[in-house]
């Protein structure tokens, strides 16, 4: 089964090199990348062909103009382009460990989405790696713990493994702490609720709004913590202005119980 991953990203291309160079090096080979491109300069572009040409990883780029933030667009756009039966949507900062596609391969299960979770790393630590190109996907278990102690990341236990097993079903029915930075679907469930809702411009919820239409139409949620935990680059805190905007529309997406975007998936030619 090939796994699509969609990269969202946005004029960071130091740490889009550390999250591509984390799939480059998966255990797991079964595997695309399309990057998300939510309206960079010209450098993410010329990033992402150097990798292609280089790195032994499948990857596409998928550019949108820069009229704000529009992730949910910019991964609407990146779906049409994947040829995976099974989708990982993963942010530009967020760094994943070598058994990342490995662990949400084993997870994925018809019927559910599988939302991960994620530790997040300090101001100085995130730029003296970007720096310094240290391979983060790569340390291990005590390099993490002995990073917990200097201050560089602000907790190791999402990074922890655990079988879990009939537990990882217990929040069946909740939408809350599903975030698109770490998010597994079937491609057909995607399609099916029509991808995000475009409706969400700026920051905040559209990966809400995705997981409430999706448990509307009968998908449930299985609990990656504890299998999947990324490595979450430090950002300063995004614009949240139509913060409020967004809140208010999912909340009348959760009272309505619909399962269809107000703008979403365009119709596959």
């Amino acid at each position: 089964m090939l796994i699509s991953v969609i990269v969202t990203t946005y004029n960071r291309p130091d740490a889009l090199r550390a999250v591509l160079d984390g799939l480059a090096a998966q255990d797991d080979r079964g595997l695309e990348v399309i990057v998300a491109d939510d309206g960079s300069r010209s450098d993410t572009r010329e990033l992402v062909e150097a990798v292609r040409s280089s790195a032994p990883l499948r990857v596409h780029h998928v550019w949108q103009e820069d009229r704000g933030f529009r992730a949910g667009a910019a991964r609407n756009r990146a779906f049409e382009r994947a040829a995976g039966e099974y989708l990982l949507f993963l942010d530009g900062d967020c760094i994943p460990r070598p058994d990342f596609i490995a662990r949400h391969r084993a997870l994925a299960e018809r019927g559910w989405m599988v939302a991960g979770n994620r530790a997040l790393l300090s101001e100085a630590f995130t730029r003296t790696a970007l720096l310094e190109r240290s391979p983060l996907h790569a340390w291990t278990m005590p390099d993490w713990r002995a990073a917990k102690h200097r201050g560089d990341i602000n907790r190791t236990l999402p990074l922890a493994s655990l079988p879990l097993g009939p537990l990882r079903k217990l929040a069946a029915d909740r939408w809350q702490r599903v975030r698109a930075c770490n998010l597994g679907v079937w491609s057909s469930d995607f399609a099916s609720v029509g991808g995000f809702d475009e409706t969400f411009e700026g920051w905040g919820f559209e990966d809400s709004d995705l997981a409430v239409r999706l448990l509307n139409a009968g998908v449930r949620r299985k609990e990656g913590a504890f299998a999947t935990g990324v490595l979450h680059l430090w950002h300063r805190e995004n614009d949240r202005r139509h913060e409020g905007r967004n809140w208010d529309l999912l909340q009348e997406r959760i009272r309505s119980h619909a399962t269809l975007p107000m703008l979403g998936l365009r119709p596959r030619s």
